[in-house]
């Protein structure tokens, strides 16, 4: 921003040069990749795939459309735009279509400058004015998006329908140089698509019968969900011909960067950040969810995982470590595996299964997702507990004596193990180390573990070997119940009646 300057003449002896919008941005980015600044900070994972593409089509001054599914960042790209562009640029004050002084293009502007000349008021815009986003809906019309005629200005100021000042301008006149973002294009009807033909191709637009030709300077970033294609619209092709670069987006590759968008974007206040400390396995947790989510044969590919899924899942864990401190009146806790029911409601509402039927159907999905994502993260800390059949094994040497034997074999006599989901530290670690064998094991694989992880770990133990078919774990309705495999397959509803029909027919 120039101080000082205030009108159109003050402008002029500045010296101030007119450049378009996809010039500012252009020259902007350059700036960055000069000096090694990231144009778009905290945007993970698109290092080397979608951010190379967007900043060719930048430096191509190419209008944009973002193809992906859900929760990719596409719109969070499309805002951080707004920071190429300059801090300040002057435009004609009292106008509608924020106009270049130095270049107006409206009726108004030029009556501005034709009658007050060098006198003409210069105002300043700062960057962060500069974006409008859109989102398209069934409703959305030509008037919202161009304009329409104003018959309450026409009688007001007592002109002529025919006169260009008792048009209303819409959204996109009034997004002159400024980034114009329209979320989820091919909800946007046909013919509203249609109207943004000559704008994207000529600068034009068209307002009923009035023959205008504003050059207005925007630059056009469109978001799209590959399903809206085929589902709820499409978008129409002679549009899609005239959006110069289309780049495809997609979910984290790595379960190292899904876990630091997760991280990135958690919103913890200071006081559960105090009270309630996590551990590296429970974070890669949640972030296994969402990977098995998107392999899952129950979840619909096409809908996609949303990134928001593990963010909404790892603020629900928190909250209820937090929850159960605050019901023991303990200061602080550590997470525990049992938190992980806390992650339930927030599975259930980002996805979308492949069979409609039942609300339960969500639950029953998410507990699975929950279940595979603990038999994958498993095996990056402990030795399978399923030994290796067939041929393979055959030609192994003989194996040695399974590690979780004390540990099976004491759930095989008879006892049971109980976790609750609100009981204190104390009673926690109590229950567990009850369980003979379990502290040894943890310890000879994880020696380097802090004392609230080496608890966290035992029970990771016990869900890893029920995932594994080596226990029975059952849910009941404050936590949950282990047990010996086989006996709770003999105590299973209705074996005794079967039983008692057999020593029936006995007789």
């Amino acid at each position: 921003m120039l101080s000082g300057i205030k009108t159109l003449g003050d402008l002029k002896a500045a010296g101030y040069q007119t450049r378009s919008i996809k010039d500012e941005l252009r020259d902007n980015l350059i700036k960055k990749l000069q000096t090694q600044e990231n144009p778009f900070p905290g945007i993970l994972g698109y290092e080397e795939t979608v951010l190379p593409d967007l900043q060719r089509a930048i430096l191509s001054r190419h209008h944009i459309n973002l193809l992906g599914l859900r929760g990719q960042a596409k719109t969070r790209i499309a805002r951080l735009m707004v920071n190429l562009l300059d801090e300040y640029i002057p435009y004609l004050q009292g106008t509608d279509l924020l106009e270049d002084p130095l270049n107006p293009i409206s009726h108004h502007g030029l009556e501005m400058v034709a009658d007050l000349d060098d006198e003409a008021p210069i105002a300043w815009l700062h960057r962060s004015e500069r974006y409008t986003e859109k989102l398209a809906t069934p409703d959305v019309t030509v008037a919202d998006l161009i304009g329409d005629v104003d018959p309450i200005k026409a009688a007001s100021l007592r002109l002529s329908y025919s006169d260009e000042r008792v048009i209303h301008y819409g959204l996109v006149p009034r997004s002159n140089r400024c980034i114009f973002v329209i979320n989820e294009l091919p909800d946007l009807q046909p013919r509203i698509q249609v109207a943004l033909f000559n704008i994207l191709q000529e600068g034009d637009i068209q307002i009923r019968g009035f023959k205008l030709r504003l050059p207005l300077d925007i630059q056009f970033v469109f978001t799209a969900n590959p399903e809206d294609y085929t589902n709820r619209g499409s978008i129409v092709t002679p549009l899609k011909d005239r959006i110069d670069s289309q780049i495809i987006t997609h979910y984290p590759k790595s379960l190292a960067i899904g876990k630091a968008i997760t991280q990135q974007e958690a919103q913890l206040s200071p006081e559960q950040q105090e009270r309630v400390k996590s551990n590296e396995l429970i974070k890669d947790l949640v972030e296994q969810v969402a990977f098995e989510a998107r392999e899952s044969e129950y979840v619909d590919p096409k809908s996609g995982v949303s990134a928001r899924l593990t963010i909404s899942a790892y603020e629900n864990l928190i909250s209820a470590a937090e929850r159960r401190s605050l019901l023991n009146g303990e200061k602080k806790t550590h997470v525990r595996v049992g938190d992980l029911v806390g992650i339930i409601p927030a599975v259930t509402g980002k996805i979308e299964l492949v069979y409609e039927g039942e609300q339960e159907g969500a639950g029953i999905v998410a507990q699975n997702l929950l279940g595979k994502a603990m038999r994958t993260q498993f095996l990056q800390y402990f030795p399978n507990p399923k030994p290796e059949k067939g041929a393979r094994a055959a030609a192994t040497p003989a194996k040695t004596e399974s590690p979780y034997k004390t540990i099976t074999d004491w759930f095989g006599e008879g006892h049971t193990v109980d976790l609750l989901l609100d009981a204190s530290d104390r009673d926690y670690r109590t229950v567990l180390e009850s369980v003979p064998g379990l502290q040894e094991l943890v310890k000879r694989h994880h020696p380097e573990l802090s004392k609230e992880e080496h608890w966290f770990m035992m029970e990771f133990v016990l869900h890893g070997l029920a995932e594994y078919s080596m226990l029975s774990k059952k849910g009941l309705a404050t936590g949950t119940h282990f047990s010996d495999l086989l006996s709770s397959m003999f105590s299973m509803p209705g074996l005794d009646s079967l039983e008692e029909e057999d020593e029936d027919d006995d007789f």
